[in-house]
C-alpha cells in the first residue's frame, strides 16, 4: 500500500509537470505566467496527497508515503522497527515504479528539460539555502500533523491540513529547493533523470526537520501521548501503530 501510494503520487507529479510545464503542452502555451502554473501544480499535488490519504490505501497504511514521516513516528514510539524498515523499502520501490510507469506512459515528454522526471533540485540560491528551506518546511509540516492529529476536534482533518501545506509549499517554496520533504520522492525522480546533484539535501533535511518537530512537540506536550501514526484514523481499518487513539479521545 505504501508503495502504491508513493507510486501514484510520483505518477501524478510527472503527469502534471508535463501538462503544466512542457513547452508543447496547450496548458503551458495558454498560461505563460509561471507563478500561476505553480499555483495550479500545487493545487493538483495537494489534492493528490489528500486523495491518497483518504483513500482505502491511506486509511489502512496510515498514508505516510515518506520515509521521513515513518521514521519520525518510529522515534515517537508508534511504529516497530521492522515495520518502519519495510515501509521505507516499499516507499522507495513504489516511487521508482511510479516514475517508470510515467516514463512508459508519457515517453520522451517526461525527459524534456522542462520536466526532467519531476526532479527536485536546489534553486539559484544554491544547496545550503535549499537545505534550510527543506528543513523548515519539513519541520512545519510535521508540527502541524502532530498538533492536528492529536487535537480531538481536528484529528479527522489531518490529511486536509497536510494537503494544503503541500499545495502552498509547491506554489511558494519550490523555486528554492524543488519542494521535496521526502527522500524517496527525490530519489525516484533522480533514478529516472540520472541527476544526483545535491541528493544529500533531501536525505538529511526532511528527516532532521521532522525529527526536531517531534522533539519540540513532545517537550511542549509532555503530558499527552501521541495517539497514532495514521494521518486518517476515522475509519474501520486495522491499525498497526501501537495505537491509543480511542484512549486519547
Amino acid at each position: 500500500m505504501e508503495a502504491a501510494e508513493l507510486g501514484l503520487f510520483m505518477f501524478s507529479a510527472c503527469a502534471f509537470t508535463v501538462l503544466l510545464f512542457h513547452p508543447i503542452s496547450p496548458v503551458a502555451e495558454s498560461i505563460p505566467d509561471g507563478v500561476l502554473r505553480r499555483v495550479m501544480m500545487g493545487t493538483a499535488m495537494g489534492l493528490t496527497a489528500i486523495a491518497i490519504i483518504f483513500s482505502p490505501l491511506g486509511q489502512r497504511s496510515g498514508a505516510h508515503f515518506n520515509p521521513a514521516v515513518t521514521w519520525t513516528f518510529f522515534r515517537l514510539g508508534k511504529i516497530q522497527a521492522r515495520d518502519a524498515a519495510f515501509y521505507t523499502l516499499f516507499q522507495f520501490t513504489g516511487g521508482i515504479a511510479g516514475v517508470m510507469l510515467a516514463s512508459l506512459t508519457l515517453g520522451k515528454l517526461i525527459a524534456h528539460q522542462s520536466v526532467n522526471y519531476a526532479a527536485t533540485l536546489p534553486g539559484p540560491n544554491g544547496p545550503i539555502v535549499a537545505f534550510f528551506a527543506e528543513f523548515l518546511i519539513s519541520f512545519i509540516l510535521m508540527s502541524v500533523v502532530l498538533t492536528v492529529s492529536n487535537t480531538k476536534r481536528l484529528a479527522r482533518w489531518t490529511g486536509i491540513f497536510a494537503g494544503v501545506l503541500v499545495a502552498t509549499y509547491i506554489t511558494i517554496e519550490s523555486p528554492i529547493s524543488g519542494m521535496s520533504m521526502n527522500p524517496a520522492r527525490t530519489f525516484s525522480s533522480a533514478v529516472g533523470a540520472y541527476v544526483w546533484m545535491s541528493l544529500w539535501i533531501y536525505f538529511t533535511a526532511p528527516p532532521l526537520g521532522m525529527l526536531l518537530a517531534a522533539e519540540v512537540y513532545r517537550r511542549l506536550n509532555a503530558s499527552r501521548a501521541i495517539a497514532c501514526a495514521k494521518l486518517h484514523h476515522h475509519n474501520n481499518k486495522r491499525c498497526i501503530f501501537r495505537c491509543n487513539f480511542e484512549a486519547n479521545y
